[in-house]
């Protein structure tokens, strides 16, 4: 009996360690996109996975919100349009109360996103999993703007 025990604490702290080693990998991977992100790294897209799904959360002026999915080809098309303005602009994303929690195979990476031309924070998330290769991707990307462009019908098409 006292062998089971045993056996059955070495498996529950074994299991609680490679989840703190994939969730510091995890941590790895996004400080890695975020600081690819803020250089305007032209290899920025290959942390997303190939069907990401991209989500912006747009807070209207009168205080509700509305939800943007974004086809991950346009988000790349209008990111590269403006990569050379934000450049300019010196715009980045910082990113505050990161937290990681296990989602299955996946890990939701919740934060709060300020960006560096505005003196607010709003709501970010992102799941991050592995690929059919055993590499860490984004594979879903929400975060609260209040960029009313993402409204315009040409954006959502």
């Amino acid at each position: 009996m006292k062998k089971i025990i045993i056996v059955l604490f070495l498996v529950f702290f074994a299991g609680l360690n490679c989840y703190a080693t994939e969730m510091e990998e995890v941590q790895k991977f996004f400080n890695r996109y975020v600081d690819a992100a803020n250089s305007y790294d032209t290899n920025y897209f290959n942390f997303y996975a190939n069907d990401a799904k991209i989500i912006r959360v747009v807070e209207k002026n009168d205080g509700t919100f509305e939800t943007v999915n974004i086809p991950l080809e346009r988000y790349k098309n209008e990111a590269n349009k403006s990569r050379l303005l934000m450049k300019i602009r010196k715009y980045k994303n910082y990113y505050s109360d990161i937290k990681i929690l296990p989602m299955g195979k996946n890990y939701k990476v919740s934060a709060l996103r300020q960006p560096s031309l505005s003196n607010y924070k709003i709501p970010a998330h992102f799941i991050i999993g592995k690929d059919n290769y055993g590499n860490w991707k984004i594979k879903e990307e929400s975060m609260n703007t209040k960029v009313q462009a993402f409204l315009s019908k040409t954006i959502i098409k």
